[in-house]
């Protein structure tokens, strides 16, 4: 079992940056790939990112692409989102995931353990 725990989300004003943390109290993320989505209010949740555990290859939705990048510590097992350049339109609920597969990781479909969520608020 893999349970997640996110931190590190805040109100913050647009240009600022915020780092997300995604440890786990069970296993290591080895396995796994980890994913970051998101929620906006009264939207669906959206892919924000993803690290291939083994090998830290990262990919990162088009939204994000440049401003946000994953990274991993491996001696803690946590994964981090660090986001630059904020805008109002990242204000969201953060997700972090574990997928034990590797195919279409961009869908939240492929994940199996998820963290419970942290808020981020990007005022203008």
């Amino acid at each position: 079992q893999v349970q997640l725990v996110e931190s590190g989300g805040g109100s913050v004003q647009a240009g600022s940056s915020l780092r997300l943390s995604c440890t786990s109290s069970g296993r290591s993320f080895s396995r796994y790939a980890m994913g970051w989505f998101r929620q906006a209010p009264g939207k669906e949740r959206e892919f924000v990112g993803r690290m291939i555990w083994s090998g830290g290859i990262t990919y990162y939705a088009d939204s994000v692409k440049g401003r946000f990048t994953i990274s991993r510590d491996i001696a803690k097992n946590t994964v981090y989102l660090q986001m630059s350049s904020l805008k109002p339109e990242d204000t969201a609920v953060y997700y972090c995931a574990a997928a034990m597969g590797s195919r279409s990781l961009d869908s939240e479909r492929r994940y199996d353990y998820w963290g419970q969520g942290t808020q981020v608020i990007v005022s203008p």
